[in-house]
């Protein structure tokens, strides 16, 4: 049975366009655009009409960094892919691009097996996944070729987290050229883990142990460190490279400094660290461990060079790093001892609404809205124009969003599994009314309408950004 769905009447924004048109979606697709009240437009037929007059129709988020269901400090993400993808609609997101783990000693296949089974008939909307590098040895290096065949095509490393994650130099270098070769991006956790495990050794002997030495141990300077290390074994490997939740202003300052010398180096930062800061993690009674991530939150003054870092493309991307465990029997594994809280916020429901607040601050344009939070990381991941933009052809990802509605963030109507929120009590102007995914009604006007087992895996091409 062939469907029609038209939106009639909304502000269509995209990264490169704002033109009033009416959408025409025709079994799952965008079929045409036409302007509204024009003959063309009006020629649309359909079996069901959306009214978005007064709203924006934009393409449906794409959020490339989230952990389900994350094993991690002992412990899993709160998030399973059905509880995790449900909150994302809600929240205006049609795409999520999840983390399979290679455990050390095991292959890449068994890790992506492993993240297959727990997403598979499980998700509310569309799926793709990276995998996370573990364990760089020779067999490791050849499945990079396979799984960039099969359209997993991006290959996470980590210069943190030591004895867990952690690759070295020269496995990272490894990696890189191979990357090179088969035209996988690599994408870093870029701080200097090495020295902040002995600065978190010497901060907990001198009995420092609250969540706010979390952040003074992780030192700007060695995300910074870090991130220029990165940059170089990448122009040594000839690799492109995309570094993960960048935090700190002198970690984006090497960026745009790799960037201004014409190197295929990317940058993403998150929500967390355009609207959260040290104030935070500073908080009383072992509330700052609500805030507990890595790379951690950064004083206020950062703030400000992210923005002008989206602003500039200095930063392209906005993920969220959605990784949520609760503050009860959670996050309460670290009292008297930071080094214990488990890393990750909860995020994936409100980047939308946080960046389009952005907007109504005036630190970014609406089209920029929608290049940061959809268009770009569709194309930085090989899944654009079927994902990120509301074009013909394109899948019909679409958001009936209210740019006046005003809202309360809050743990009391989040659907996110955690008993939190990050942003409790912000007042947010603009909200997501209807939430199309590949033409199916998941959001609508409020109400949740999709299920489990919608959302199907999305196989990814290449960077789109690299030659």
């Amino acid at each position: 049975m062939s469907s029609r769905t038209v939106i009639r009447g909304g502000l269509v924004i995209t990264a490169s366009d704002e033109i009033h048109a009416d959408v025409l979606i025709e079994d799952g697709r965008i079929a045409a655009l036409a302007a509204s009240g024009t003959s063309a437009a009006e020629s649309f037929t359909a079996d069901r009409t959306i009214d978005a007059t007064g709203k924006y129709v934009i393409p449906g988020g794409v959020d490339a960094h989230t952990h389900m269901e994350l094993p991690f400090g002992g412990t899993f993400a709160s998030d399973t892919f059905e509880t995790g993808t449900r909150a994302a609609a809600w929240g205006g997101t049609t795409t999520i691009v999840d983390f399979a783990v290679q455990s050390v000693g095991h292959s890449l296949r068994e890790g992506l097996d492993a993240w297959h089974a727990k997403a598979e008939g499980n998700c509310a909307i569309d799926y793709g996944f990276h995998m996370i590098v573990s364990d760089v040895n020779q067999e490791t290096l050849k499945e990079m070729d396979l799984l960039v065949g099969e359209g997993v095509t991006s290959f996470k490393q980590f210069m943190a987290y030591p004895g867990v994650f952690y690759s070295d130099d020269g496995q990272i270098l490894r990696a890189m050229q191979r990357s090179a070769e088969n035209g996988g991006l690599i994408m870093m956790h870029a701080e200097n883990g090495i020295a902040i495990d002995v600065l978190v050794e010497q901060a907990l002997a001198r009995g420092e142990t609250d969540p706010r030495y979390h952040g003074e141990v992780r030192k700007a300077l060695l995300e910074a460190e870090a991130t220029h290390r990165a940059i170089k074994l990448a122009q040594v490997a000839g690799a492109p490279l995309y570094v993960v939740h960048v935090s700190a202003m002198e970690a984006v300052a090497e960026l745009a400094r790799a960037r201004d010398e014409g190197l295929n180096v990317f940058g993403e930062t998150c929500p967390q660290y355009l609207f959260l800061s040290t104030d935070n993690l500073a908080e009383p009674d072992f509330e700052g461990s609500k805030y507990v991530c890595s790379t951690p939150l950064r004083p206020k003054e950062h703030q400000a060079k992210l923005w002008q870092g989206l602003r500039t493309n200095d930063l392209q991307v906005v993920s969220t790093d959605h990784c949520p465990f609760c503050f009860v029997g959670q996050k309460e594994l670290g009292r008297g001892d930071f080094s214990k809280i488990p890393n990750g916020l909860p995020g994936v429901e409100n980047r939308m609404d946080l960046l389009h607040q952005g907007v109504v601050d005036g630190h970014i344009s609406r089209r920029r809205w929608i290049e940061i939070a959809c268009a770009t990381p569709a194309r930085m991941f090989g899944m654009y124009p079927k994902k990120g933009t509301i074009a013909p052809g394109a899948d019909a990802d679409v958001v009936i969003y209210d740019p006046h509605a005003e809202q309360i963030v809050s743990a009391e109507t989040h659907h996110m599994n955690v008993d939190y929120s990050a942003y409790e009590g912000k007042r947010l102007t603009g909200r997501v009314e209807t939430v199309l995914s590949r033409g199916e009604l998941v959001i609508t006007e409020r109400e949740y309408t999709g299920h489990a087992g919608h959302g199907t895996y999305t196989p990814r091409s290449t960077c789109q950004y690299v030659n």
